[in-house]
């Protein structure tokens, strides 16, 4: 397994990895072991309560636009009623304040290889930010984090890759390097 320490922040595209699980045979032979990382680290979440997340529920919204709070039929969609379920109890989420700011946040570090960093993924970067231990973002299969990794290490920022090589691998399909 990908153990991860200590808290953590969650891409989206992490519990809608694991909810690929539900129909095995549509999933692609490149992401087979990545579902099962995905699927491990969920339930490594939702067993310990380890979860970052934003006050302002932005992450959360975004967790609803493409999870079930049903909680079924996959274990992404089980981990959205988790959260739902959990999100204000401090001991197994913690919630940063975080000042959006146009298209971007207060907290979203001020660095050269993050400029063209995608809106929709800036809210987990402040967050990371403006939490005092800055946790790891845990990601799946965006591969853009891939290029920007380094930047975000270069401000105290941690990308924990559960798919590293299939990350890399789409990230350099994408960029011809």
């Amino acid at each position: 397994m990908n153990h991860l320490q200590g808290k953590c922040l969650v891409d989206t595209n992490v519990p809608i990895t694991a909810n690929r699980a539900v129909k095995p045979a549509d999933i692609p032979d490149e992401l087979v072991d990545c579902v099962s990382v995905c699927i491990e680290i969920i339930e490594h979440i939702i067993n310990n309560g380890a979860l970052v997340m934003d006050e302002g529920n932005e992450i959360f919204h975004e967790y609803l636009d493409h999870l079930s709070l049903k909680g079924q039929p996959g274990v992404g969609d089980r981990f959205m009623k988790w959260v739902h379920d959990h999100r204000w109890n401090a001991d197994k989420v913690t919630r940063v304040q975080i000042t959006k700011n146009g298209n971007s946040y207060d907290e979203f570090p001020n660095q050269v290889g993050l400029n063209n960093f995608d809106p929709s993924d800036r809210k987990l970067v402040a967050t990371a930010n403006a939490h005092p231990e800055k946790p790891p973002i845990v990601q799946a299969t965006d591969s853009k984090w891939w290029g920007w990794k380094n930047a975000l290490a270069g401000v105290g920022i941690t990308v924990h890759f559960l798919c590293p090589d299939y990350a890399e691998t789409k990230y350099t399909g994408k960029m011809g390097s």
